[in-house]
């Protein structure tokens, strides 16, 4: 028995080629880490950098969790360098942080502009981005994580600016990159060869890679640039998982240190959970990361302030 519902055709779409695209974003806007990036300054962002140095050195996790944006901030080489000097220990992207980062690395160039190709459905329909699909598939063939097979077939690819792709640097360093996506939010979904049954299973392997990432965050960082929803809901779980596993063994997660960067000003204590009269309560990575998960011993921190901007900033002072 199949659904009572007509379903559409994916065969009637027309995919056209990336050359066909008029792109928003060219090879120019990635940075050289030597280049100039607007300033930023917050006397708790060296705190942060102090803290990333000392969980690391006594090997606890710092879980770095990315919105798409901060890859189309140009900020990749920055990221890349965190990675390989394993000042990170997890990476975690959602899905279009996966189709960026594999147009960066195929051409040199990613990001189309919506309101130009969705006047004709043109929107997400490009032949060489939906080579990913196939990836997805083999990945679920494997047994591998999402993020994990897409570093990998990057890494393994002569793609001209792979030396761009934090996937493949996290698979080159061994720390998870993983990918934490949602049914209908990607432009890969469109195309005729998606599978949601592999995308589950890979991206759902993530997760749980995740989750077990999340077990050594006592002591450790959480960031969260840019992701007001996948972010806050996937590390909420996770630690939920972590936790009852800590719980029942007589340990414990709760001296860590979470820190958000995004654009949205926070009026007042950014450390207080707001009424629900507020329409700021429902900005998840503030009741999520800063208050809620850290309220029983934890330290949180907000830099409100473009990424192109405060990544290099926390960077250079790692560096």
């Amino acid at each position: 028995m199949g659904s009572r519902y007509p379903i559409f055709d994916r065969s009637a779409l027309r995919i056209l080629p990336l050359a066909e695209r008029s792109h928003d974003l060219e090879i120019s806007n990635w940075l050289e880490l030597s280049s100039d990036t607007p300033p930023f300054e917050h006397p708790d962002l060296a705190v942060v950098a102090e803290k990333i140095r000392t969980a690391r050195s006594q090997s606890r996790a710092v879980i770095l969790i990315m919105g798409a944006h901060v890859l189309r901030a140009g900020v990749n080489r920055h990221l890349i360098d965190l990675i390989e000097r394993k000042l990170v220990s997890h990476i975690a992207f959602n899905g279009a942080g996966a189709i960026h980062d594999y147009e960066v690395a195929l051409i040199g160039a990613t990001t189309e502009s919506v309101a130009r190709y969705i006047r004709d459905g043109q929107f997400g329909l490009w032949r060489e981005t939906g080579e990913l699909n196939n990836w997805i598939t083999e990945a679920a063939q494997l047994d591998y994580g999402l993020g994990e097979y897409i570093g990998r077939r990057i890494h393994e690819s002569s793609f001209p600016y792979r030396d761009l792709s934090v996937f493949a640097a996290a698979w080159r360093a061994g720390i998870p990159a993983t990918v934490h996506a949602g049914i209908g939010y990607d432009i890969l979904h469109e195309h005729p060869n998606f599978n949601g049954a592999d995308l589950g299973k890979t991206s759902y392997t993530d997760f749980l890679i995740f989750a077990e990432s999340v077990r050594s965050l006592e002591g450790g960082v959480l960031l969260n640039c840019g992701s007001a929803i996948m972010g806050p809901e996937v590390y909420l779980k996770a630690l939920a998982m972590a936790r009852n596993v800590a719980t029942q063994r007589g340990q414990e997660i709760r001296n860590f240190s979470t820190a958000v960067f995004d654009l949205i000003p926070i009026q007042g204590d950014f450390r207080k959970e707001l009424p629900k009269s507020d329409p700021g309560y429902y900005f998840r990575p503030q009741k999520t990361i800063l208050v809620r998960t850290v309220a029983d011993g934890g330290e949180s921190f907000y830099f409100c302030g473009n990424h192109r901007a405060t990544i290099p900033a926390l960077w250079r002072l790692l560096k």
